[in-house]
This record gives C-alpha cells, structure tokens and sequence, in this order.
C-alpha cells in the first residue's frame, strides 16, 4: 500500500494541506493536465464543491475515484 504525503498547494490567496497517497495525486496531476488547469486551480475548484463536513484530501480522492468510474474522462 502506498503511503500517505502531505502536500501544500495556495488556492484563493491562502496556503492549504492535504495528504494522498502516490497513486491519487498523480491522478490529480493528470486530471489537471488533461484540463488544461494548474493543480492548485483543481484543488480549489473541488474544495468549492466539497461538503464542509468532508475534509479536502477525502474531497480529492472521492474526485479521482468518480474520474476513474467515467474512465478518466472529465466532465
């Protein structure tokens, strides 16, 4: 199993952290890559639609796992 890293990346002016693991943020990083957007202009677009309660690195893996379902296709 691949361990959890904690990364910073500055959405809307201020620094924030997550923690994943190798395989989602290279999903991330593809994702992005794929839609022409910086990693940080993902990051905050899915923190925009995040429930408050869920935290942002359970956000970006639920994300990556709904990509992955459409077959890596954005939407």
């Amino acid at each position: 199993m691949a361990a959890v890293e904690k990364r910073s990346v500055t959405i809307r002016g201020h620094r924030t952290s997550f923690s994943l693991e190798q395989p989602f943020y290279d999903d991330l990083i593809a994702i992005a890559a794929q839609r022409s957007l910086s990693l940080a202009a993902l990051v905050a677009e899915i923190d925009e639609t995040r429930t408050r309660d869920a935290n942002l690195s359970s956000a970006l893996r639920l994300y990556v796992l709904a990509w992955a379902k459409r077959g890596g296709a954005t939407s």
